[in-house]
């Protein structure tokens, strides 16, 4: 049997003649003239070599081959039927996988949005990494996932971003902290003590150091800690002071609190970020789509909202292959950025 020759249609046709076992039935059945179907089995029988049908009591059967061939049609036209409807899934995003980088900051609020998404979603695969921000830079420029999240996002006519959640920094004691109820606290006060700080990669660092640049300022005193956490649990030791996202600080009921400086919060928000030309699966697409109707909820940000409703529109346009200058499309907050 020449099983290469074997169509889609072919068993198709064949499955459905056997189950109605009229020539004129199938014809109806699957809107052919009976000469394209008398075609189709002839075409069938010169493939397997040997007769597939015969005339029982006014009816076509099949034979014993025939059987056999059935059986393998409705094998083959059944997983075909399985695909289609995992495509179908696929395409409207409900299976799938699809990568997130996330600067640190950002894993304090991130599983907020992927954990109900998750759940609403559990045949969707999500993998997430997390690192500094140059260590994002460093996978945006190898295209290593579908989407990023930036306090600063890259400056490049490739890029589109969403600033969709708001990140302020503020200044971080630990409990009791004598600096707590000083009113009108200004840094100059503050500039003999001893700041826990982020790695020169961080955006949080570059945030700080420009405000501190700007306001002519120079700490007596620094230590450099790698993470968030590990910040979190030196301030709290009464190891000096730091600055961090309010949302680690709220993620933090304990041992640390906001002290009241003049010129803080420093205003900052993440951003979704996408290239371009990067076609996103749509288990992403419909994360975004998800997150687009959550913010509001979730954290108060229907500004948010409306940024990534505009991702959405712009991943859409590009997707048609409408052409958009690029500052036309989403307005992207790129001013501290000295690594592009």
């Amino acid at each position: 049997m020449k099983v290469r020759q074997l169509t889609f249609r072919l068993l198709q046709v064949y499955a459905d003649v056997v189950r109605t076992g009229s020539l004129t039935a199938t014809a109806n059945r699957l809107h052919l003239t009976q000469p394209t179907v008398s075609q189709q089995l002839k075409r069938l029988r010169e493939i397997v070599g040997e007769p597939i049908v015969r005339h029982e009591e006014g009816r076509l059967v099949p034979t014993e081959v025939g059987q056999a061939l059935y059986q393998l049609s409705q094998d083959l036209l059944s997983r075909a039927d399985v695909f289609s409807q995992y495509l179908e899934e696929y395409n409207r995003g409900g299976r799938g996988h699809f990568s997130i980088g996330l600067v640190n900051t950002a894993q304090y609020v991130l599983p907020r949005l992927l954990g109900p998404f998750g759940q609403a979603n559990p045949q969707v695969d999500v993998t997430v990494e997390i690192g500094n921000r140059q260590q994002m830079l460093n996978r945006f420029e190898r295209h290593e996932d579908d989407i990023y999240v930036f306090s600063h996002p890259p400056i490049d006519d490739d890029v589109l971003a969403a600033p969709f959640l708001s990140n302020p920094l503020v200044v971080v004691g630990p409990q009791h902290c004598r600096w707590a109820s000083v009113e009108g606290l200004s840094m100059d006060a503050l500039k003999e003590e001893r700041f826990l700080l982020r790695e020169p990669g961080s955006a949080t660092r570059h945030t700080f150091d420009a405000w501190l640049y700007s306001a002519g300022i120079e700490l007596r005193s620094t230590q450099q800690i790698a993470s968030n956490e590990a910040i979190r649990l030196a301030v709290a030791s009464n190891m000096g002071l730091a600055v961090l996202s309010r949302h680690v600080v709220a993620d933090s009921p304990n041992g640390v609190q906001e002290l009241p400086l003049q010129g803080f919060p420093l205003k900052s928000r993440w951003h979704f970020v996408v290239r371009r030309q990067r076609r996103l699966p749509p288990a992403a697409i419909r994360f975004l789509s998800y997150v687009q109707g959550s913010l509001a909820q979730a954290f108060d940000e229907p500004e948010g909202e409306m940024a990534v409703a505009e991702l959405l529109q712009a991943l859409e346009t590009e997707r048609l292959g409408i052409d958009l200058k690029p500052a036309s499309i989403i307005p992207v907050e790129s001013g501290l950025d000295p690594m592009r």
